[in-house]
């Protein structure tokens, strides 16, 4: 019985690597999308490390129709992004253990990890991590209309788990300039008009919105992670690929809350700017 499973799970990664390489292709060439770099994650690391795929910080571009010139030539730029926040007060009260605990835990323990697992390691598990979570971004690229976006990620899934060691290596990027296209379900419902709704802070996880939380809970459907057994390996794996991810990104929580006069407002600020950016696709 184990062989017959064994056989099955080679047949399905073989026709899975082998549709990701036809599709990817196709969709590169004949996508409507410009190959603009849209590979950028969430600016605000939640104290465990979280962000967009934990990688690194900016605001994705996109592949939208740009804004008319205004009469002076230049672009017209949206207005500040914003978000309700009717709970404030609690979601202050849990900013500040989240913040106590980035400090006095979560830190800590990625400068340590830092002085004994070498930066390199440490990318190539961000890549592995990174590769795994291919279905989310191919399929809400997809949701999206993103045509070019959902090939190039499905030709970068094929090069990176096969020439690539597993996704343990980037050849996708380095070697064929294939960039990773940023894609989730709450960006996705964004995209098609739902509102952010209000705003939340999570015990551990940091900020999100209605939307945002709902769309990564309808991600967990296609993140593999979720489907590891037990259950207490599958939050353990989550719970290392954060402080992994944390181990490469130490100081962006500081800069951001360092000199401003009010840090809740400043995360609060700078994460709904960012969603938004992710929205209209810049």
């Amino acid at each position: 019985m184990s062989a017959g499973r064994d056989g099955k799970m080679r047949r399905w990664t073989s026709a899975w690597i082998a549709a990701g390489l036809i599709v990817g292709i196709a969709g590169s060439a004949i996508g409507a999308d410009p190959a603009t770099d849209n590979a950028a994650a969430s600016p605000l690391p939640s104290v465990s490390g979280e962000g967009a795929e934990g990688t690194s910080s900016g605001v994705p571009a996109g592949e939208i129709e740009r804004e008319p010139p205004a009469e002076g030539g230049e672009p017209e730029q949206p207005p500040p992004a914003t978000v309700a926040d009717p709970i404030e007060p609690v979601n202050r009260a849990i900013f500040t253990f989240n913040d106590k605990a980035y400090y006095w835990f979560f830190k800590p323990v990625a400068r340590g990890y830092n002085a004994v697992v070498p930066q390199g390691v440490r990318a190539a598990v961000r890549n592995f991590f990174s590769n795994l979570a291919t279905p989310i971004r191919a399929a809400n690229n997809l949701l999206q209309g993103r045509f070019r976006d959902t090939g190039t990620e499905l030709l970068r899934f094929t090069i990176n788990s096969t020439i690539g060691m597993a996704g343990l290596l980037d050849p996708a990027h380095d070697g064929f300039h294939l960039e990773k296209r940023e894609a989730d379900l709450g960006q996705t419902l964004g995209r098609y008009g739902l509102g952010q709704g209000m705003y939340l802070v999570l015990p551990l996880l940091g900020p999100t919105t209605l939307r945002d939380g709902a769309g990564h809970a309808g991600d967990l459907f296609l993140d593999p992670l979720s489907y590891v057994r037990p259950p207490e390996a599958a939050i353990g794996l989550n719970a290392y690929k954060r402080e992994n991810d944390l181990s490469l990104r130490i100081g962006e929580y500081e800069d951001l809350t360092g000199a401003a006069l009010d840090p809740y407002v400043a995360v609060r600020d700078a994460y709904a700017q960012h969603r938004a950016g992710m929205v209209r696709g810049r």
